[in-house]
C-alpha cells in the first residue's frame, strides 16, 4: 500500500466513526422523554402486599435491584458474606405525590421484612423516586438495613429513608 492509499483509508475510518457516533447521538436524543410535570404520566401500577397497596414498593424490578446491590456492599463494604434471601410485607409507609409548586419527583418511601443468608430478619427501609434517574430518566432507589449501614450513611436506625 502506498502512503495516499493509507491516508485515504484512515479518513475514511475517521468519517465512518464520527457518522457512526453523530446517528447514535441522534438516536439517543430522539427518544421522547417525559415532562416532569406531566399530569397524563402513569404511575407504577397497583401492587397490593398483605392486602395494603404498595404501590412500586412491591414492584419485582425494585426488589431485585435492592438484592444485587445488597449483596455488592455487603461484600465490599462491610466485608461480610449476606445476601438478601426473602424480601416481605412490602408496605409503602408515605407518599408524596408530583407537585408542580413544590417538587416535580415523586417519592414512595417503603417498609419491609428482609430474610438474610444468615438467618436474620431485618427491617429493610427504601425510598423509590420517580423521576429521578440519569437525565431524570429512570427511577433513584436507596435502601438501608438498621444495624448493617456502619457509617450511618442514612443516619441512626436508616431515619432519613423514613
Amino acid at each position: 500500500m502506498t502512503v495516499a492509499s493509507v491516508t485515504s483509508v484512515t479518513q475514511w475510518a475517521r468519517r465512518a466513526a464520527s457518522t457512526a457516533f453523530c446517528l447514535l447521538a441522534a438516536a439517543l436524543c430522539a427518544t421522547p422523554a417525559p415532562a416532569a410535570d406531566y399530569e397524563g404520566y402513569a404511575a407504577p401500577g397497583p401492587a397490593h402486599a398483605g392486602g395494603v397497596p404498595a404501590g412500586a414498593c412491591a414492584d419485582p424490578g425494585v426488589l431485585r435491584f435492592i438484592t444485587n446491590r445488597f449483596e455488592y456492599k455487603a461484600a465490599n463494604y462491610i466485608r461480610r458474606d449476606l445476601s438478601i434471601y426473602e424480601i416481605g410485607r412490602m408496605q409503602l409507609s408515605r407518599y408524596e405525590p408530583f407537585n408542580e409548586y413544590m417538587s416535580s419527583v415523586q417519592r414512595e418511601y417503603c417498609l419491609a421484612d428482609a430474610t438474610l443468608t444468615d438467618g436474620s430478619r431485618r427491617p429493610l427501609v427504601y425510598l423509590i423516586e420517580t423521576p429521578f434517574g440519569f437525565a431524570g430518566v429512570g427511577r433513584s432507589i436507596e435502601f438501608c438495613i438498621p444495624g448493617l449501614d456502619p457509617w450511618h450513611v442514612y443516619g441512626a436506625a436508616c431515619a432519613s429513608l423514613r
